[in-house]
C-alpha cells in the first residue's frame, strides 16, 4: 500500500518542486501552498458531483448518444469545465486577498499547487485500483497536464491580480476569464483525443502531449524570467 502511495503521490510533488524552484525572487510560504495543494484535493468532491449533473444533462435530458459529439460535450464542457473551475475557486479562495501575492509568477505557483493537489487525490484513487501501471502512465501524461493547465491559469489569475490592484478593472475581468478558458481548451483536447478509439489518433495524442510539454516548459521559464512586482 505504501508503495502504491509513494508512486501516486511523487509525480505531482515532484512537479510541484520543479515549479517552486522558478519563483527566483520571492519564494512563497510554505504553509500557504500546503493550504492552496489541500484546498485542490477537496475540491475534487465538488467535481464530481458537477460532473455527474453535467453527464445526467447530456444522457437523459438531451439524449444525445454516445460518440464523438457527446465526447466534445462531455470532456470540453462537463469535465474540463468543472475540473478548471473547481481548481480556480481552490487557488483563488486562500490567495486573491493574501498579502504574499505581490508578484505575477505568484499566481503561477498557486495555480499549480491547486491543479496538483487536484492531481495527487484523482491519482492515488486511480492507482489504487489499477496498481503501478497505471501511476506510470499517469505521471507522463495526466499529472503533466493538470500541472500545466494550472501554470497558464496561474499566469492569467496572476495577471488579473496586478490589473485589479492598479484599478483595471476591465483588464482584470479579461485574464480572469483567461485563466479559465484556457485550462480548459488544454484539458478538454486533452481528454477528448485519449477518449477517441481511433487508433490513428494515439499517434496524435502523443504529438500533442509533447508539443503542449515544450510550450509549458518554455512558458515556465518565460514567466519566471520576466516576473513583475504587483506592489
Amino acid at each position: 500500500m505504501s508503495i502504491i502511495l509513494g508512486a501516486a503521490l511523487l509525480p505531482p510533488l515532484f512537479l510541484m518542486w520543479k515549479v517552486y524552484q522558478n519563483d527566483t525572487i520571492e519564494k512563497e510560504p510554505t504553509g500557504l501552498l500546503v493550504k492552496i495543494f489541500v484546498f485542490g484535493m477537496i475540491s475534487t468532491i465538488p467535481a464530481v458531483i458537477l460532473e455527474t449533473i453535467g453527464q445526467t444533462v447530456l444522457e437523459g435530458v438531451l439524449g444525445i448518444p454516445q460518440g464523438r459529439v457527446f465526447n466534445l460535450l462531455m470532456f470540453f464542457i462537463v469535465v474540463a469545465g468543472a475540473e478548471e473551475l473547481v481548481k480556480y475557486f481552490a487557488m483563488k479562495l486562500p490567495t486573491w486577498r493574501n498579502e504574499n501575492f505581490n508578484y505575477v509568477f505568484d499566481g503561477v505557483v498557486y495555480g499549480v499547487a491547486a491543479a496538483l493537489g487536484f492531481a495527487a487525490l484523482e491519482n492515488i484513487l486511480y492507482v489504487l485500483d489499477g496498481g503501478l501501471a497505471t501511476a506510470g502512465m499517469r505521471a507522463l501524461t495526466s499529472i503533466p497536464i493538470h500541472c500545466i493547465c494550472g501554470v497558464y491559469m496561474g499566469h492569467y489569475y496572476g495577471i488579473a491580480k496586478s490589473a485589479d490592484y492598479h484599478g483595471e478593472k476591465a483588464a482584470c475581468g479579461k485574464m480572469k476569464l483567461r485563466a479559465f478558458l484556457i485550462p480548459i481548451l488544454i484539458h478538454g483536447a486533452y481528454d477528448f483525443i485519449v477518449s477517441d478509439p481511433e487508433e490513428m489518433l494515439i499517434l496524435l495524442f502523443l504529438i500533442y502531449v509533447i508539443i503542449i510539454d515544450v510550450f509549458a516548459i518554455r512558458s515556465l521559464k518565460k514567466y519566471s524570467q520576466f516576473d513583475v512586482r504587483i506592489f
